[in-house]
């Protein structure tokens, strides 16, 4: 009788709960807990556990937009409770990303079963801000065969919207035909809601800047797609950190800044080359040397994640290739 009971004990000690982690791809829809009718959120996060810590990505999906932020968090293996504070999420009523944004936190509690994990919770704000930013429940899933993918998988429409270009994006066609054989061809800004206008002047400025640092290759990573989309973050300090980004050694973003929220840029792959580099430059090194940023390869399929540290004297750099054919 007695060995019975121990290892019931063992079967429900916090040791078994200890070893679930909330490491993963989880994917939910958030519903406005007040309002039936109101449009719902197609959200993500992308979480990594490191002891009582979590940090990541959370994305989400909402009428015309998709937002994504660099997220820091608790997690306490006793309770399973999930605690991310300080997210930023349109109210519901908005009609496009213009729209005001919500001050929101998530809480949330890890159920594990051998069919599936899930992450049930919700969105909520602060006191002030109740009656008009409600709060959101939201039932994430674990995706096991994500193998960190990110791209929303409840339905096929959430997919397509996931390369529909939003208003404070970047895209970047493919290079210009060569005029001068001696020149190599820039890539074109086709479009820049934030009205940057890259200067024919500071272009060539930070190539002779850019050209007389070293670049530093940190990966290689294979994508056999034509286009991707680039998602920079600050994963360290906010801290004021400035960059520039260069495709094949050519300028296509300056001198934007780094925060939680993802500076997006869409690139066309110039197919013509068996490799295409992607060179991010340090304007500055903010308050906290060096420059360091979170860099998020979205390929229509999977997404690849490379940490990237530059100085004022070398770019952090990686090379895409195309895949090898069979």
């Amino acid at each position: 009788m007695l060995k019975r009971i121990f290892v019931l004990v063992l079967l429900i000690s916090p040791g078994y709960l200890t070893a679930q982690t909330v490491t993963g791809s989880w994917y939910g829809r958030a519903d406005v807990s007040h309002n039936a009718t109101a449009n719902n959120y197609l959200t993500e996060l992308i979480l990594k556990q490191k002891g009582n810590e979590v940090e990541g990505i959370f994305g989400y999906y909402f009428k015309d937009s998709y937002e994504s932020f660099f997220i820091r968090g608790k997690y306490n293996p006793t309770t399973r409770v999930v605690e991310i504070n300080d997210l930023s999420i349109l109210f519901y009523g908005a009609d496009t990303r213009d729209g005001i944004e919500c001050p929101m936190h998530f809480s949330g509690i890890l159920m594990v079963s051998r069919v599936s994990s899930s992450l049930t919770g919700s969105f909520y704000t602060d006191k002030k801000y109740r009656y008009t930013c409600p709060e959101l429940t939201v039932n994430f899933i674990l995706d096991k065969e994500a193998d960190q993918d990110s791209i929303i998988s409840i339905g096929a429409t959430a997919q397509r919207q996931f390369w529909k270009p939003i208003r404070a994006d970047y895209i970047v066609s493919r290079p210009v035909e060569r005029v001068d054989d001696n020149k190599p061809a820039a890539p074109q800004v086709l479009f820049d809601s934030t009205e940057l206008v890259i200067n024919r002047k500071r272009s060539e400025e930070l190539l002779k800047e850019y050209n007389s640092r070293k670049n530093v290759f940190s990966k290689e990573i294979e994508i056999a797609a034509d286009s991707i989309r680039l998602s920079f973050y600050d994963n360290g300090d906010i801290d004021g950190d400035t960059i520039s980004v260069f495709l094949n050694n050519q300028p296509i973003v300056i001198g934007q800044g780094l925060t939680a929220r993802a500076l997006n840029v869409y690139i066309a792959l110039d197919t013509t080359k068996e490799v295409n580099e992607i060179s991010m430059f340090a304007d500055n090194l903010g308050k906290f040397p060096p420059n360091t940023a979170l860099m998020v390869i979205y390929d229509g399929t999977k997404r690849h994640e490379v940490y990237l540290s530059s100085s004022l004297t070398q770019n952090a750099a990686i090379r895409i290739v195309r895949p090898k054919k069979k």
